[in-house]
C-alpha cells in the first residue's frame, strides 16, 4: 500500500531554507523586506519540497478570494468574447482570477445563478443577460455577493452596465434619414433577445420623432440566411431604400439577398449592420456597420467588483450599496466601406461621462 504524502509546511520551508516561518510568508507576498537573495532560497526551498501557499485559508482570513464569477449563456455568442477579453484585463489588473458557468435553462433566473455562485469562492458576479431572467424585478442579491448585471435595464439593487443599444439605433436612424432616405426598413432578431429588442424599440422611436411611420419590420434569427430571406423579400418593396439589421451576419445576407434580385448596394439601397464581426471571415467586407466597445464593459464590471468603481469616488448617500450604479456606453456608427473606425466611444460611469473621440470613415454613398 502506498505511503500518504505528508503535506508540507510553512515550518518546512523555513527549516530548508534557514528562515523564519514570518520570511518566507513574507517571500509568498513578494514583499520588499525580504532580500532578493532571501528570496530565491526561500522559492528553491518551496520547490525542492513541492509547497503550495494555501491561498483558501489566506482567502478566508482576508474574507477575500480574489475571485469573480461570470455567468452567461453562450461563450462563442458575438461580443461575448470581447467581454471576457475585458473581464480577464481587469482581473490581471487587479490580481484576481475569473470563474465561469454557462447558465442553461429557459426560464432561467438571477436567484439561481446567484445560488450557484454562492456556493463558489467568488468575490462577486457577473451575469451578461442575453435574456430577461424571471426573477428580474424581484431579485435580491446575496449579502456579500457583489452583482453586476450586463444590461441596459436599471435594476433598483445591481449596478448594470452595457453598451447603449436604443442609442445605436438611433444614430443609424438618423445618419440613413441624414443620406435623404424617407424611411429605414429593420431587420430585427429573435424577440427574447435583450439587446435586440432594444435596438428594435430605438428604430421605431427614432423613426416616430422624425413623424415617420415605421415600416412592417422583417424578424430574423441573427444568421446570414434569415437575412438572405429578408433581403430578397424587401427587394420587391418600392419604399424600401434603406435598411438596418441588428447584426452584421443578417446585413450581410440581405446585400446578398438584394444582388440575387438585381438590386444593387449601396446605389439602390443602402445597407447597416451592427457589431463590426465579419472583417476577419468576409473578404472585400463593403459593410456599414456599428462596432461596441464589449472589451470595456467587461473591465467596467470587473473593476466595479473589486473596487476600483470604474474610477469612480463614491460618497454621501451614493455609497450606500442598496443604490444602483450604472456604466453606460455608446458608439457613433462606424461607417465605411473599408476598415471601420470607432467613431465616439462616451462611457457613463454612474453620473460622470468620460468622451473620448476618434475618426469616422463615413460611407456616403
Amino acid at each position: 500500500m502506498a505511503a500518504v504524502k505528508k503535506s508540507v509546511s510553512v515550518k518546512d520551508v523555513a527549516r530548508l531554507a534557514g528562515v523564519s516561518e514570518q520570511t518566507v510568508s513574507r517571500t509568498v507576498h513578494d514583499s520588499p523586506s525580504v532580500r532578493p537573495e532571501t528570496k530565491e532560497r526561500v522559492r528553491a526551498a518551496m520547490r525542492e519540497l513541492g509547497y503550495r501557499p494555501n491561498f483558501a485559508g489566506r482567502s478566508l482570513r482576508r474574507g477575500k478570494f480574489k475571485t469573480v464569477g461570470v455567468a452567461m449563456f453562450n461563450i462563442t455568442g458575438t461580443g461575448n468574447l470581447d467581454r471576457m477579453e475585458g473581464f480577464a484585463a481587469a482581473a490581471d489588473k487587479h490580481g484576481y482570477a475569473i470563474t465561469l458557468t454557462k447558465v442553461d435553462g429557459h426560464p432561467y433566473t438571477l436567484e439561481s445563478a446567484s445560488s450557484r455562485m454562492s456556493a463558489l469562492p467568488v468575490d462577486g458576479m457577473v451575469v451578461i443577460m442575453n435574456r430577461m431572467p424571471a426573477d428580474f424585478g424581484t431579485f435580491e442579491p446575496l449579502p456579500g455577493m457583489q452583482t453586476v448585471l450586463v444590461t441596459m435595464l436599471e435594476h433598483p439593487l445591481c449596478s448594470t452596465v452595457d453598451n447603449d443599444q436604443f442609442d445605436c439605433s438611433r444614430q443609424v436612424v438618423e445618419y440613413l434619414l441624414e443620406q435623404g432616405h424617407k424611411t429605414v426598413h429593420f431587420i430585427s432578431c429573435p424577440e427574447r433577445s435583450l439587446s435586440g429588442m432594444q435596438r428594435e424599440e430605438g428604430w421605431r422611436e427614432t423613426l416616430r420623432a422624425h413623424g415617420i411611420e415605421p415600416p412592417r419590420l422583417v424578424r430574423g434569427d441573427w444568421t446570414a440566411q434569415s437575412g438572405y430571406a429578408a433581403g430578397q423579400a424587401l427587394a420587391y418593396d418600392p419604399t424600401c431604400t434603406a435598411i438596418y439589421a441588428s447584426n452584421d451576419a443578417m446585413a450581410y445576407g440581405c446585400i446578398r439577398g438584394l444582388e440575387s434580385r438585381g438590386k444593387r448596394v449601396p446605389q439602390d439601397v443602402s445597407v447597416v449592420g451592427v457589431d463590426d464581426s465579419l472583417g476577419d471571415i468576409v473578404p472585400d467586407r463593403r459593410l456599414t456597420t456599428v462596432r461596441f466597445n464589449n472589451r470595456r464593459v467587461g473591465m467596467w464590471a470587473v473593476d466595479k467588483i473589486a473596487g476600483a468603481e470604474g474610477g469612480c469616488v463614491w460618497r454621501g448617500a451614493h455609497a450606500d450599496p442598496r443604490y444602483a450604479r450604472r456604466g453606460r456606453y455608446g458608439t457613433l456608427p462606424a461607417l465605411g466601406c473599408g476598415p471601420v473606425w470607432v467613431a465616439t466611444n462616451c462611457v457613463r460611469y454612474c453620473s460622470d461621462w468620460f468622451k473620448n473621440r476618434s475618426r469616422a470613415k463615413i460611407d456616403r454613398s
